[in-house]
């Protein structure tokens, strides 16, 4: 796995993924996996209305897509995935 810092360095060009108010449904995990395939890292942006539940959105989000939290700041996360 690179390092957080190459990560984040690669996350500053990688799509961002607006989570709103309806939260995560098999649509959104579909679009991050596709996301995720193709550019190993996804930065996902939680709307202000959900950021009290972006943990328990983050922890569903990981566990279904297989990959891994590298940062969470404010309302904005980054996760990465190693292309298989």
């Amino acid at each position: 796995m690179p390092s957080k810092k190459e990560i984040m360095n690669r996350a500053l060009n990688s799509m961002t993924i607006n989570i709103g108010k309806a939260g995560i449904n098999e649509n959104v995990i579909e679009e991050i996996k596709r996301q995720l395939k193709a550019n190993e890292i996804v930065k996902l942006r939680f709307a202000k209305n959900i950021a009290d539940d972006k943990e328990d959105y983050l922890t569903g989000i990981v566990e279904k897509t297989r990959s891994k939290l590298v940062d969470l700041r404010g309302n904005v996360a980054v996760i990465y995935k190693k292309k298989p």
